[in-house]
């Protein structure tokens, strides 16, 4: 197999009118409405819910903020559902209120993360990557996990990400911030309404779930090779993990090419294997916001490419 065939993308084709790829992505459109349902639900719960239960209830919220960040709007980045461009930003919309976050200014951040795929700093101390585990390392080390699971949701430079956003031109700027107004405006409502519940019960799994697509982020990229773009990222194949996040497991695929679509990405895989194998891709065996109990994980301080489990 030769590097072209290796990089051949199939792209999906359909004849709706609604979808822009595939009628199936109707499915992450349902799961993301889904979640925003769930959002409200958990609000009018609280006054008459058991604590145990609403505890239990923000937990499984909190992993459906990862579970929507890496697999939801990680998809729309990429392919965006719709052929229409106001049913795009009407979704972006939805997906902004149910993560508390911006699509587009998601979009900024994810797009710089592939200009620099977990690169490493220069002799500035900079990297292209904002959210590069190696960005608040020591020595060319990844950062402490636990560090940058904890510290990354306070790091975004909003300044940074509005100028990105200008340059693709003003409306990509209002569109970021009509988000940003819609989910701040809920959850002033929400506040007006009952502030025990924002501060006290929300806040908390707002932010744990963050920590969870912080923590996914980095075991994606841990023991990576930041210098071999098919080897940029860490996959992980688990059937269930991938059904529930949309493929983003295979991610040293989706770096090497980030458009491929999600329903097409188990080919890819097939397809550019061998490359793969010979590159010494790394693979785990667990889902990658579990990545730390990797029986093979690296050592930190151990150059890339040792203590690593490759394809096989």
């Amino acid at each position: 197999m030769n590097n072209a065939d290796a990089i051949r993308v199939e792209r999906p084709v359909t004849k709706s009118k609604v979808f822009a790829h595939t009628r199936w992505d109707a499915v992450p459109a349902l799961a993301s409405l889904f979640h925003v349902a769930y959002f409200f639900a958990l609000f009018f719960l609280y006054p008459h819910t058991p604590l145990w239960a609403m505890l239990i209830l923000g937990f499984i919220y909190s992993l459906m903020v990862n579970a929507n960040i890496n697999g939801i709007g990680h998809n729309f980045i990429h392919n965006p559902f719709f052929r229409s461009p106001l049913l795009n930003r009407l979704f972006g919309i939805m997906q902004s209120v149910a993560c508390c976050f911006s699509q587009t200014y998601y979009d900024a951040v994810h797009m710089q993360h592939h200009k620099g795929n977990a690169d490493r700093p220069d002799e500035n101390g900079e990297t292209v990557d904002w959210i590069s585990i190696y960005k608040h390392g020591h020595d060319g080390e990844a950062e402490n996990p636990w560090g940058y699971v904890f510290l990354s949701f306070f790091r975004d430079d909003v300044g940074a990400i509005r100028k990105e956003l200008r340059k693709r031109g003003r409306r990509e700027l209002i569109w970021g911030n009509v988000e940003l107004a819609a989910f701040a405006t809920v959850l002033f409502v929400m506040f007006l309404f009952n502030w025990r519940y924002i501060i006290f019960y929300f806040l908390p799994f707002f932010y744990l779930g963050h920590c969870f697509s912080y923590l996914n982020g980095y075991f994606r990229h841990y023991g990576a090779n930041p210098d071999k773009p098919i080897a940029w990222g860490v996959s992980s194949y688990g059937k269930i993990y991938n059904w529930l996040f949309f493929f983003n497991g295979y991610h040293s695929e989706h770096h090497f090419r980030p458009k491929v679509h999600w329903t097409k990405m188990e080919a890819f895989r097939r397809q550019i294997a061998e490359l793969q194998k010979q590159e010494g891709v790394r693979v785990i065996k667990r889902a990658h916001m579990l990545g730390f109990l990797d029986p093979d994980l690296p050592k930190r301080g151990k150059p890339v490419g040792e203590a690593t489990e490759a394809i096989s």
